[in-house]
């Protein structure tokens, strides 16, 4: 099993090093050409109009997409989320290639500028004890399709969810030693870790 972080811009490194904390095989990807040698992928945050600017014109998120169609299992986590968002409140990424294929509707950055950024506890549906969840101008999930489960919420809106193969958090897991949600997405591809 390899899992391949998408590695445009934004917190790539920090996903690899919690794989490689786990003994995880991972590898980078920045091209159509690597999805071929990855079972599972993980989008980090970041800044997404930068990302789908980068990814313009290389084929790499029209492959994805249709990737994802089929099954491959995917993991989006703040600009990662937006991406996979099936709808935007505003009309700041039109015009780019995304991913889209969960059922969602995301504001970009509502929970803050960076200056705004904070960690708080969330209660992750399976775990028994809280996870400190890292907001850095997150996005928030407003509405959600019926075959969107909610896995945790922060003040009453959905913070981490998941659909068939797709999962997606407006927080950053990758930040602190809490490797929690790294190993329950792992499980969900049946990877022991």
């Amino acid at each position: 099993m390899r899992v391949g972080v998408l590695s445009l811009q934004g917190a790539f490194r920090e996903h690899l090093g919690v794989l490689d904390s786990l003994g995880v095989s991972s590898s980078k990807v920045t091209r159509p050409e690597h999805l071929d040698s990855i079972d599972s992928l993980i989008v980090p945050g970041g800044e997404s109009s930068a990302m789908v600017r980068i990814a313009a014109g290389t084929g790499l998120f029209p492959t994805l997409s249709d990737k994802i169609q089929s099954g491959l299992p995917i993991f989006g986590t703040c600009a990662g989320l937006i991406l996979l968002a099936d709808r935007l409140t505003d009309d700041s990424l039109d015009g780019f290639d995304r991913l889209g294929g969960l059922d969602i509707t995301v504001a970009r950055n509502a929970y803050g500028r960076q200056r705004e950024s904070f960690s708080t506890p969330v209660h992750v549906s399976g775990f028994a004890e809280d996870f400190e969840a890292t907001f850095i101008r997150a996005p928030q999930i407003m509405e959600h399709g019926d075959d969107v489960e909610v896995l945790a919420e922060h003040d009453g809106s959905p913070v981490l969810v998941r659909q068939g193969n797709i999962w997606g958090g407006s927080f950053h897991p990758e930040l602190g030693a809490d490797t929690r949600i790294h190993r329950e997405f792992l499980h969900s591809l049946s990877v022991t870790v």
